[in-house]
C-alpha cells in the first residue's frame, strides 16, 4: 500500500491522507484518532521526499507556498487541537463522529478530484508559470491555507486535492507547478499536524515506519514521472476511489446508506473512468474518427 500511495503521491500531488487513513481504519481495523495521527507522520516523510524532489525539478513556487503556509499551520495545530476537544467531549461516541468527519471529508475531495479531472481543462489557455504574489493572492493564499490545514488536523485527508483545486482556480498555475507546489506545501503543513498529534500520543510509530519503507521510494519514483505522464484518467481513477471510501467510510459511521447506492458505485465509477480515458485518447490522437469521417471522398 504504501509503494502505490507514495507514486499517487509523487505524480499527482494526491493520496496521502485521503487514501492510507481509510485503509488503516477499514482495511487493518486501526482506531480512527490513531489511523489520523499515523498517516499525518507517515505523510509528512512521504511528502517531504517528494517535495525535495520537485524542488530540484524547479516545479515549487516558493512564494505561494510560503503564503499558504502562514494559514495552513497555525490552522492544523488548531484543528489537531479541536480533535482532541471533540474526544474529551463525545466518549464513546468519538470513533463514530471522527469517521462520519472523515467521510465527510474524503467525499469532498473526491468531487473535487473529479472536477479538476473533468471540468477543469478550459482554464488551461490562461495558465502562468509564476504567481506574483500582490496583496489580493497573499489573503488567498491564507484563507486557502487555513481552511485545508483546519481539514487536515481534524481528519489528515486534503492537504492535496484541496490545494489542488485551489491552485488551479485562484492562481491558474500549470499542471507541473500545481504538483510540485502542492506536494512541497503539504510536507510544511503535515510535519506540524503530526507533531501536534505526537505530542497528544496519537501516533504509532512501528505502523508509520512499515509503511514508509514503500511510500518513501514511491513518491520519488512519482515525483520523477509527473512531468511525463498524462494525468487526467490517473485523478479520474483517484477520484472514484475517494468517493468510494467515503461511501464506506459512511456505512460503517452507521449512517444507513442504501445497499442500492453501494451497489450502483462500481458500475458508475466504471462509466466514469472509461469516458475520461477514451477522451484522453482522442485528444492525444487528433480525433482520427471524426477526422475520416469529415474527410472528402
Amino acid at each position: 500500500f504504501g509503494l502505490g500511495v507514495g507514486l499517487l503521491v509523487g505524480m499527482t500531488g494526491i493520496g496521502g491522507g485521503s487514501l492510507m487513513t481509510p485503509l488503516l481504519i477499514l482495511v487493518f481495523g486501526v482506531k480512527p484518532i490513531t489511523a489520523v495521527g499515523t498517516d499525518l507522520a507517515y505523510g509528512a516523510v512521504t511528502k517531504t521526499v517528494g517535495g525535495i524532489k520537485h524542488l530540484r525539478q524547479g516545479t515549487v513556487d516558493m512564494s505561494l507556498s510560503k503564503w499558504m503556509a502562514v494559514g495552513s499551520i497555525p490552522a492544523a495545530i488548531g484543528g489537531v487541537y479541536v480533535l482532541e476537544a471533540l474526544e474529551r467531549a463525545n466518549g464513546e461516541d468519538f470513533d463514530d463522529l471522527l469517521i462520519l468527519l472523515l467521510a465527510i471529508a474524503l467525499l469532498f475531495c473526491g468531487v473535487m478530484t473529479l472536477a479538476r479531472a473533468l471540468f477543469l481543462k478550459s482554464l488551461h489557455g490562461r495558465e502562468r508559470d509564476t504567481v506574483h504574489m500582490q496583496t489580493r493572492h497573499k489573503v488567498s493564499a491564507v484563507l486557502l491555507g487555513v481552511f485545508v490545514g483546519f481539514v487536515l488536523g481534524v481528519t489528515s485527508a486534503g492537504s492535496g486535492a484541496l490545494i489542488a483545486v485551489g491552485l488551479i482556480l485562484l492562481f491558474r498555475l500549470v499542471p507541473t507547478r500545481v504538483v510540485g507546489t502542492d506536494v512541497f506545501h503539504a510536507a510544511l503543513l503535515l510535519w506540524a499536524a503530526a507533531i501536534a498529534h505526537l505530542v497528544s500520543g496519537n501516533v504509532d510509530f512501528a505502523l508509520a515506519g512499515t509503511i514508509l519503507l514503500g511510500s518513501v521510494p514511491g513518491v520519488w519514483v512519482g515525483s520523477h514521472m509527473s512531468v511525463r505522464v498524462p494525468t487526467d484518467a490517473l485523478r479520474t481513477t483517484l477520484a472514484v476511489v475517494l468517493l468510494g471510501s467515503g461511501l464506506g467510510l459512511l456505512s460503517k459511521a452507521g449512517t444507513g446508506i442504501p445497499g442500492a447506492v453501494l451497489g450502483a458505485f462500481p458500475v458508475t465509477a466504471a462509466l466514469i473512468i472509461g469516458g475520461v480515458t477514451l477522451r484522453d485518447r482522442r485528444r492525444r490522437n487528433g480525433r482520427p474518427a471524426e477526422s475520416a469521417a469529415a474527410a472528402p471522398t
